[in-house]
């Protein structure tokens, strides 16, 4: 089992975070999106895209996992959308994508960040404490399965209730 050295995206990094989200999904849509965020101010949050890389190995670290927090908001207020997540294939099952989400959503809490969203896996995002976002009262910006669009509170306090408003590059909204 390998272990996971998690860090903020470096300019260096931004092929392999292509090649990770491009390896990950079946088409390129989520690598366009990171590199469309990217590009926007308003979503894009310095030090908020971190990678895995595996620790102990003989050849020279690469990063094999991605995990991204972009600015959202929720009836107004500033609050982090997690989104795209992906491992490389070959690196599935690992702990590599759990690594990086830990990572990131520490990350998140240290830079005061409060609240974040995700529309994901239910059965994967709970190990991190999220939870039903229509318990806090939080509403997707579309209609999605109320076990797949998920909130959590990074601080401790009652996130804001409302409706979510995506970065203009996620097309939603």
């Amino acid at each position: 089992m390998n272990t996971w050295q998690c860090r903020p995206e470096t300019p260096e990094d931004i092929p392999a975070v292509r090649r990770i989200n491009l390896a990950a999904f079946e088409t390129a849509g989520e690598a366009d999106l990171v590199d469309a965020l990217r590009q926007d101010p308003a979503a894009w949050l310095p030090g908020l895209s971190y990678v895995a890389e595996p620790t102990g190995s003989t050849a020279a670290p690469a990063p094999v996992a991605h995990a991204l927090l972009t600015r959202c908001h929720i009836a107004g207020e500033p609050a982090v959308a997690l989104a795209p997540c992906a491992v490389l294939p070959e690196h599935h099952k690992q702990g590599a994508g759990t690594a990086v989400v830990r990572a990131l959503l520490d990350a998140a809490r240290a830079g005061g960040e409060r609240t974040a969203v995700v529309l994901g896996h239910p059965p994967y995002y709970p190990r991190f404490g999220f939870e039903p976002a229509s318990r806090f009262g939080i509403l997707p910006p579309q209609e999605w399965p109320d076990e797949a669009f998920l909130a959590l509170s990074l601080d401790g306090s009652t996130p804001p209730r409302g409706t979510v408003r995506y970065a203009k590059a996620f097309g939603i909204g």
